[in-house]
C-alpha cells in the first residue's frame, strides 16, 4: 500500500482543555516519510516537533510531547482521527500549547479529513508488525496492562475497571480500522465529578465543561460542594439529588468511556511513527502505559529492522 497524505490544508478553532486558551490548529499536505509533525506558531522561530513516542514528557490527563524548551499537549485525539484515516504524512501547525478539545472526542477531525480529501503519494508504507513476537507492558501500580500479538491486521480491545457504581467495569472492541469513523471516533473523553477539584488544584481542566466531556457524578457530594464546582468551571449551578451523567448531552454509546479508551489507544499508538498490525488487548489503559507500549513498539522495531 501506497503512503497517504492530505489532499489540502484544513483548520479547527477551539478552547483548550486544560489550558482555556482560545486555539486555531491547521492540518497540512506532507512529503512522503515525514509522518507526523507539530509545529508551534505562536513561537519564536515556528519549532517542530516529531509525534514520536520518545518525545512524550507527560501522560497527566492527555499526552505531552517536549522539544527543547517547548511542549504540546492533549494531541491523542488529532491523532487518533490521522490514524485511523490512514494518513502517514502530515504536518500539524499549533498556535498555542495544546491542541483545542472540542467536543472531547476525534469527530470534528474525522469530518474534516472526509470533507477535503485524502491523496496516495509515491512511497510504499512500511508497517510494523511482528510474526513470532509478543510485545506486553505492565504497570504494577495500577494493574494496567498492554499487549501486543500477532495478526495480519490492527485490532484492539480495552476493558477498563473504576471503583464507582455507574462505571465499575466498561469493555469496548475496533475489530477494524476502518470502524473507527462509526464506531469510536464520537466516544468523549469523561471525568468523575469527584476529581474536578484536585484537576483544577493541578492546573488541569480550565476549559472543561459539560459540552466537552462525560461528567460522572457517581457519589454523593454536598449542593455547596457542587456549587463551588460549577463556580471552578464557570458553568451554571445545579441541584444534583441523583447519580447519573450529568454532561449537557446524552451518552451517545452506552459503553462510550470504553469506546474513548480505544480512541486514545489510536493516538497514543500513533507515536510508534508507523501503522502497526496486531492485536491489542488493554486492560485498564491510559495515556502512560499507552504511551510506554507506544515506545516499547517502536523500540522492537527498530531491533527487528537490524537483524
Amino acid at each position: 500500500m501506497l503512503q497517504r497524505t492530505l489532499n489540502k490544508s484544513f483548520t479547527l478553532e477551539g478552547k483548550g482543555l486544560h489550558t482555556g486558551l482560545d486555539l486555531k490548529i491547521t492540518f497540512n499536505p506532507a512529503s512522503e516519510n515525514e509522518g507526523y509533525k507539530i509545529r508551534r506558531t505562536d513561537i519564536s522561530g515556528k519549532p517542530i516537533i516529531e509525534a514520536l513516542a520518545e518525545n512524550v514528557s507527560g501522560t497527566q490527563r492527555g499526552t505531552v510531547l517536549s522539544g527543547k524548551g517547548f511542549s504540546v499537549s492533549t494531541i491523542e485525539h488529532a491523532l487518533a482521527a490521522l490514524y485511523a484515516c490512514s494518513i502517514d504524512n502530515c504536518l500539524i501547525e499549533i498556535n498555542g500549547p495544546e491542541f483545542p478539545i472540542l467536543d472531547g472526542s476525534s469527530i470534528h477531525y474525522i469530518r474534516k479529513i472526509k470533507e477535503i480529501g485524502i491523496c496516495n503519494q509515491l512511497e510504499k508504507r512500511q508497517y510494523i508488525s511482528f510474526k513470532r513476537k509478543r510485545v506486553l507492558v505492565k504497570d504494577p501500580e495500577t494493574g494496567a496492562s498492554m499487549l501486543l500479538l500477532p495478526n495480519e491486521k490492527l485490532t484492539v480491545s480495552a476493558d477498563i475497571y473504576f471503583d464507582s457504581p455507574l462505571l465499575s467495569h466498561q469493555s469496548a472492541v475496533l475489530d477494524d480500522l476502518s470502524d473507527f469513523c462509526r464506531e469510536i471516533a464520537s466516544a468523549r473523553t469523561f471525568v468523575f465529578v469527584r476529581e474536578i477539584k484536585e484537576l483544577f488544584e493541578n492546573n488541569l481542566i480550565k476549559g472543561g465543561d459539560l459540552d466537552n466531556a462525560i461528567v460522572i457524578y457517581d457519589k454523593p457530594i454536598p449542593q455547596e460542594k457542587l456549587d463551588k464546582l460549577a463556580d471552578l468551571m464557570n458553568i451554571e449551578k445545579r441541584s444534583f439529588k441523583s447519580l447519573g451523567y450529568i454532561m449537557n448531552k446524552p451518552l451517545r454509546y452506552e459503553n462510550e468511556p470504553a469506546r474513548h479508551k480505544i480512541l486514545d489507544i489510536l493516538g497514543d499508538l500513533a507515536l510508534c511513527g508507523g501503522f502497526v498490525k496486531g492485536k491489542i488487548i488493554a486492560k485498564c489503559p491510559g495515556h502512560k502505559i499507552n504511551t510506554l507500549f507506544a515506545r516499547k513498539i517502536r523500540e522492537c522495531n527498530l531491533k527487528q529492522a537490524k537483524i
